[in-house]
C-alpha cells in the first residue's frame, strides 16, 4: 500500500512539473508564480527581453521629442549621420521587431495551454479591436499633443494581426511558420507591383502593404499590417521551441539565430532581393558600414527581419544568464507592456512639453507628428542629454511598473488582461 502511494505521488509530481514547464529550469518561476495569467508557462527571459526593447524604445522616442536633428533628417542616413546616432537608432529597431514576434509565440502558449478554438479566436479578436481603439485615440494623442491625428504605428499593427491570428492560430504552428515565411518573402512582390494604386486602393495599399502619410488629412500610417502580421505568424510557428527543455531550447534557437543573421548577410550582400533601399560603397568605412545595415523599416524588408529577430533571439540567449538588479527591472517592465508602454508617452512628451514651457518655447511640443517647428522655434539638445533624459524617464517608470506588475500577480480580474 505505502509503495503505491509512494508511486502515486511521484507520478503526480511529475505531471505538475510539466504543467509548471519545468520548474527545474531557471528561466521558470516556481508554481504558481511562473505562470502567466492565462495559465502558460512564463518564462523570465521573454519578460527580461520584452523588457530590454521597452527601454531602448524609450530612448528612440525620447530621441524624437528631445534630439536637436530629430526633424532635420534620418539618423539612419549615412551621409548625414554619424555611429553613435546610427547605432542610437539602429538598436531601436529591435523593438517592434521583437513586440510583434513575442506576441506570436505569446499566442501559441496560450493555445498549448489549453486556451484554443473559439475562445483564443474571440480573444484575440476583443483584443486586437482593444488596440486599435488605443492606438487611434490614447496612443496617437500622447505623440502629437495639438491637432487632431491617426498616427498608425506598433500598437495598430500587433492589433490588427491579432484580429488575423483568430483564424490562422487554428492551424498547427508549422503551418502557420510557413504562412508567415512566404508572405513575409512575398509581399516586396506584391508591394512593388501596385505602386501607382490610386484612390480607394492606394488607402488598402498604404494600411496593408507600405507606409505613407496624408498631411492633408493628418494621417500617418507608419506601420503596414502584413508583414507585421507575417513577424507574428513566425513568433507563433517558433513557438514550440520555448516549450522545450532549457538545453535543447538553446541549441535550437543559436542554430535559427545564426541562419538568420547568415541570410541577412547573404541577401544584403547580394544586394538584388531583401531590401528596397540598395547600398552602396561610400567616401569612409564607417559610411559603408551603416549602408549595409540601413534596412528598411516602413515596411520591413525580409533584411531588416532576419537581422532584428536574428538578434532578439541571442538576446533571448544572453538574458537567460542574466542575474543582480537588471533581472529584476526588466521583467517588470515586460510582465506590463501596454502599460508601461502607454505611460512612457505620455512622460516623455510631458518632460519635453515642460521643457519648452521653461525655455519659452511651447510650439516645440505640440503637433510632433507633423514634423514642422514653428516659424522662429529653434529646439533640441545634444545626444548625451537625450541619453540623460532616457535614464530619468526609465527611473521614472520602473516603480510604476513594479507596483503594476504586483497588481497583476496578485489579481485576475478580466480587465488586467487587457493592460
Amino acid at each position: 500500500m505505502s509503495a503505491k502511494a509512494g508511486v502515486t505521488k511521484e507520478g503526480m509530481g511529475q505531471k505538475m512539473a510539466t504543467i509548471a514547464g519545468r520548474t527545474d529550469d531557471v528561466l521558470v518561476e516556481p508554481v504558481p508564480k511562473g505562470l502567466t495569467r492565462s495559465g502558460a508557462v512564463r518564462l523570465d527571459a521573454i519578460d527580461m527581453l520584452r523588457g530590454l526593447v521597452i527601454a531602448l524604445m524609450v530612448l528612440d522616442h525620447v530621441r524624437d521629442f528631445f534630439h536637436v536633428d530629430a526633424l532635420a533628417f534620418d539618423p539612419t542616413n549615412p551621409a548625414k549621420t554619424t555611429p553613435i546616432l546610427f547605432a542610437t537608432r539602429w538598436v531601436t529597431h529591435l523593438c517592434a521587431a521583437t513586440f510583434v514576434f513575442l506576441a506570436g509565440v505569446s499566442i501559441y502558449f496560450q493555445k498549448a495551454n489549453g486556451k484554443a478554438g473559439g475562445t483564443l479566436a474571440v480573444f484575440l479578436v476583443k483584443r486586437g479591436l482593444w488596440l486599435l481603439l488605443l492606438e487611434a485615440t490614447i496612443v496617437t494623442f500622447a505623440f502629437n499633443f495639438g491637432e487632431p491625428f491617426l498616427f498608425l504605428q506598433v500598437i495598430w499593427a500587433i492589433g490588427a494581426s491579432m484580429i488575423c491570428m483568430a483564424a490562422l492560430a487554428q492551424l498547427p504552428a508549422r503551418a502557420v511558420l510557413a504562412v508567415g515565411l512566404a508572405v513575409l518573402l512575398g509581399y516586396p512582390f506584391v508591394a512593388a507591383a501596385t505602386a501607382n494604386a490610386s484612390g480607394v486602393w492606394s488607402v488598402v495599399r498604404t494600411l496593408a502593404l507600405a507606409a505613407n502619410f496624408y498631411p492633408s488629412a493628418h494621417v500617418l500610417a507608419a506601420y503596414a499590417v502584413i508583414p507585421w502580421l507575417a513577424v507574428m505568424c513566425i513568433g507563433f510557428g517558433l513557438g514550440p521551441i520555448y516549450h522545450l527543455p532549457r538545453s535543447e531550447r538553446a541549441r535550437r534557437l543559436l542554430v535559427i539565430a545564426i541562419g538568420l543573421l547568415a541570410t541577412f548577410l547573404i541577401l544584403r550582400g547580394i544586394d538584388s532581393y531583401g531590401d528596397p533601399a540598395p547600398w552602396a560603397p561610400m567616401p569612409t568605412t564607417r559610411q559603408t558600414v551603416m549602408a549595409f545595415l540601413n534596412v528598411s523599416k516602413y515596411p520591413p524588408s525580409p533584411d531588416y527581419v532576419f537581422a532584428t529577430l536574428g538578434v532578439s533571439i541571442l538576446l533571448f540567449l544572453a538574458l537567460e544568464h542574466l542575474r543582480g538588479p537588471a533581472a529584476r527591472l526588466l521583467p517588470a517592465y515586460g510582465r506590463t507592456p501596454l502599460f508601461t508602454y502607454l505611460l512612457h508617452i505620455y512622460l516623455a512628451h510631458g518632460l519635453m512639453l515642460a521643457v519648452a514651457l521653461a525655455v519659452g518655447t511651447p510650439g516645440a511640443a505640440t503637433n510632433v507628428l507633423l514634423g514642422v517647428l514653428p516659424p522662429g522655434v529653434h529646439w533640441g539638445y545634444s545626444l548625451g542629454v537625450v541619453y540623460l533624459i532616457w535614464l530619468l524617464v526609465l527611473a521614472l517608470l520602473a516603480p510604476l511598473s513594479f507596483w503594476f506588475a504586483g497588481v497583476k500577480r496578485r489579481r485576475r480580474d478580466w480587465w488586467l488582461s487587457y493592460l
